[in-house]
């Protein structure tokens, strides 16, 4: 049977399992991805409800306007549904939204006003203050207000919730949503919680947002505010949406962090997505302590990654804020490129004088000892070399009767610096496993190599 219109296909979006993306988290992470709205979001779940409850109690009449300040996606939402319905639109919005978003609102035949961020939301010039001065203004007008419109987190409540947990079988144990109006992550774990209370909820906050601090204090810390690059989460005011009962923690992800996890969603597991996504994947990592090899995790994904074309899958956008400072930031990527080497290990009862054949053959500075796949030490040239010179018929011994302390192993995502970190004068090198299981071996010679 089809659909009698585009709205009729709003919702029932896939459940998605993130396999390479999620390397190291110790759970299964399933992503719920909204892209496939006719709209790219999932806000035009939330859009269609608060038109559709206007209509319900007067409020939006025939023939009206739509006035609404967004950051894009609810207005993308909005503006499909008023073609549907005959309804006119005008939206605010705000200069570090990406121009993707305002061409395509203004695709669909909407006014679009762009205002300054860096204002506070009582300032007449924030994209807030202009909305509201502009439903007094034009005439049979209304503004559906999403942060404070109930209607939004209803939508979800009604829909996002019940969908995630027929998904998952009710085997989800964590969900994971960054939070802009609160609509989403406060209407999908109401749900999710009247299902089951043991579920927790995690919400995503961006660096210059008030919400963890205000989740964790009840103090709304002016000082906190600043400007961000993240889009789509994290507020400096607080939306009535925000239900911080059904919040169980907050957690900040930098501007750089959630740019590069947004990269990474789309090279790795091939899906193409927006910026909350990126910022939603870095919490999981950053939070995967927490987690459990038993334990489902259910991530938003809210938009789609076309309109982020010119900000986060640009390359000098990303290189004019820093976030691409470096040809390789991390140990995957140093694999990927091939700049570090596979390594070489000895077994423990290797006489030293096959050790320092191998080393001479091979040029090698150090090799890892091993008893089967167990690592009980390490051997380097220096220190072969002190043990030999000081007592020669150390020669045809064991090499584990000279050998020093293990390397130590690091994770793929650990950054470049964070392995410099661990590299001393008695740590020569570190180690670190693939996907696959094969070990590689970082040297003081392979960072400046990776630097330079």
């Amino acid at each position: 049977m089809w659909a009698k219109d585009i709205l009729e296909t709003i919702g029932n979006t896939p459940l998605v399992q993130l396999n390479k993306v999620v390397e190291g988290v110790p759970a299964t992470v399933l992503a719920k991805v909204e892209t496939f709205n006719p709209g790219n979001s999932i806000k035009d779940r939330m859009a269609l409800k608060m038109i559709e409850d206007a209509e319900a109690n007067g409020r939006l009449k025939p023939g009206g306007t739509i006035i609404e300040g967004t950051s894009g996606n609810t207005g993308m939402g909005l503006a499909i549904a008023a073609i549907i319905k005959g309804y006119r639109c005008i939206f605010t919005t705000t200069d570090k939204q990406s121009q993707e978003k305002i061409d395509a609102l203004r695709a669909l035949g909407a006014e679009v006003i762009v205002c300054p961020t860096n204002v506070d939301p009582e300032d007449p010039r924030s994209y807030y203050s202009v909305s509201s001065r502009l439903e007094k203004e034009v005439p049979n007008s209304w503004k559906p207000n999403q942060y404070d419109n109930l209607s939004n987190s209803q939508a979800h409540y009604q829909s996002t919730g019940p969908e995630i947990w027929e998904q998952s079988e009710g085997k989800i144990t964590h969900l994971v949503v960054g939070v802009g109006t609160g609509g989403t992550i406060s209407g999908t774990a109401k749900y999710l919680k009247e299902k089951n209370p043991n579920i927790k909820v995690w919400g995503v906050d961006s660096y210059g947002s008030i919400f963890k601090k205000y989740h964790e204090t009840g103090i709304f810390d002016k000082e906190e505010i600043y400007p961000y690059i993240t889009e789509g989460i994290g507020e400096d005011f607080l939306p009535k949406n925000v239900d911080f009962t059904l919040i169980d923690h907050f957690e900040k992800v930098t501007d750089r962090d959630a740019a590069i996890w947004t990269r990474e969603i789309a090279r790795k597991d091939g899906i193409f997505v927006g910026n909350s996504a990126g910022a939603a994947l870095g919490a999981i990592h950053q939070l995967k302590k927490e987690l459990k090899p038993e334990d489902v995790v259910v991530v938003i994904f809210h938009d789609h990654g076309i309109r982020y074309l010119g900000k986060m899958f640009n390359d000098a956008w990303m290189r004019d804020r820093g976030f691409l400072d470096r040809k390789q930031t991390t140990l995957r990527e140093l694999i990927l490129n091939k700049t570090i080497q596979k390594a070489i290990s000895v077994e423990a009862g290797t006489s030293a004088s096959e050790v320092f054949n191998l080393l001479s053959e091979n040029g090698l500075s150090q090799v890892p000892v091993m008893e089967g796949s167990r690592q009980v030490g390490s051997i380097t040239d220096s220190l072969l070399y002190a043990a030999l010179v000081k007592d020669p018929s150390l020669c045809d011994k064991p090499v584990s009767t000279i050998m020093g302390q293990p390397f130590p192993f690091m994770e793929e995502d650990d950054e470049i610096q964070e392995v410099a970190a661990k590299i001393n004068r008695e740590t020569h090198a570190v180690l670190v496993k693939d996907a696959m299981g094969t070990t590689y071996i970082m040297t003081r010679t392979d960072i400046l190599n990776a630097l330079i």
